[in-house]
This record gives C-alpha cells, structure tokens and sequence, in this order.
C-alpha cells in the first residue's frame, strides 16, 4: 500500500443502507486532520449556502457529483457554481 494512502476495506458503498453510508460519510469528515479541515463555523456557513442551491440533491451536488457536505469540510475546495458560492481557504 501507498504511503499516506487511507483505504477502508470494510464495505463497499452499495452493499450500506443509506443511513449507513451517511453515518459513515460524518464519521469520515469528523476524523479529518484540522490541517484540511475548515473550522465548525466555516463548515456550517458552507452547508448553509448548499442547503438552498437548486444544484445541491439529496446531498449530492449535481454540478461535480460530489458529497456537498464532504467538499465544505475541506479548506482546498469551493463550490462549483460560477459564480462561485463560497470560496477555498488560503492554506
């Protein structure tokens, strides 16, 4: 294995009920290293943006077809919209 390279091999996505996989999906972003992670204020302000975007279903963002609450938790992305709704942090 890859050094750095952090793989789960305890399931596979489609074999988890949805609220598995969610549950799964919060537990990832809660044990992100703060170095890549926003702050809780950051983190909440983004998912507030997500929640009224006509782009954003069933917590998937239909312009990339990412996890919105995923890419908020993370200061190197920003939503895809253009214009763009919430920028990436400066590291």
């Amino acid at each position: 294995m890859r050094e750095g390279l952090r793989v789960c091999r305890k399931c596979l996505l489609r074999e988890l009920d949805e609220a598995d996989y969610f549950q799964k999906l919060e537990q990832y972003i809660e044990n992100l290293d703060e170095t890549v992670r926003v702050d809780q204020h950051t983190y909440e302000a983004r998912l507030s943006v997500c929640r009224t975007c006509e782009n954003q279903m069933r917590g998937m963002c239909r312009l990339c077809g990412c996890f919105v609450e995923l890419r908020a938790a993370l200061r190197v992305r920003r939503c895809p919209d253009l214009p763009c709704r919430w920028k990436a942090e400066d590291n």
